[in-house]
């Protein structure tokens, strides 16, 4: 069963006490929605969920398992999107994709069209990833959401850059995910647009 466990993270950047005993539960089919002030530490706890960074004190549990344990195979089930869309600016929309879906699984060239077409940049496809706006640049990483197939999706500020009618399709692209079973962790200063019984609140002091 997909369930991530934080037990009293503790995590300090010099003098700074940054995470200060950050624990929940999150089960699958639910997304917990991380809040706070610029520098409350949203990025820093999402980059310890993904064990990226270390932390002072407490455990990270992915399936039971301490993260830590087996990064590689947490890893295998983790899709992690940050403030940087992780995209080759030198390569095309498609070319970016295969290359980053081939890294966890096979894929064939109508799941690339696909997942373009959900994320409203069909017509992209061939398009170098320099000439894209910067909405429609987070629109091809929020594809490659899709192609990868993690369990967890974690995700910092997702909607930047990001329309109106792109916010909606983050709240459609998450509550799909978390219907088949998975979950998610979003650092967003907006509001989710999700049924509240899958959203858990985290707000950070």
């Amino acid at each position: 069963m997909n369930e991530l466990t934080a037990d009293n993270l503790h995590l300090w950047r010099g003098e700074h006490h940054v995470l200060r005993g950050v624990s929940f539960e999150l089960h699958g089919g639910q997304c917990l929605q991380v809040t706070g002030a610029n520098g409350a530490g949203k990025t820093t706890l999402l980059r310890a969920l993904c064990a990226l960074v270390p932390l002072e004190s407490g455990q990270v549990r992915w399936r039971g398992r301490d993260v830590a344990a087996d990064r590689g195979a947490f890893h295998a089930q983790l899709d992690y999107l940050g403030h940087d869309n992780a995209l080759k600016a030198d390569l095309t929309a498609v070319e970016n994709l295969r290359f980053a879906a081939r890294l966890k699984r096979r894929l064939n060239p109508a799941e690339i069209t696909a997942a373009l077409e959900r994320t409203g940049v069909a017509d992209s496809g061939s398009s170098l990833l320099r000439r894209l706006s910067a909405g429609q640049r987070r629109r091809v990483a929020l594809a490659r959401l899709l192609l990868t197939g993690g369990a967890l999706w974690v995700l910092d500020e997702p909607g930047s850059n990001l329309d109106q009618r792109g916010q909606a399709l983050l709240a459609e692209l998450i509550e799909a995910h978390l219907s088949t079973g998975g979950a998610a962790v979003v650092a967003t200063h907006q509001a989710l647009a999700l049924p509240a019984p899958k959203l858990l609140p985290l707000a950070l002091q």
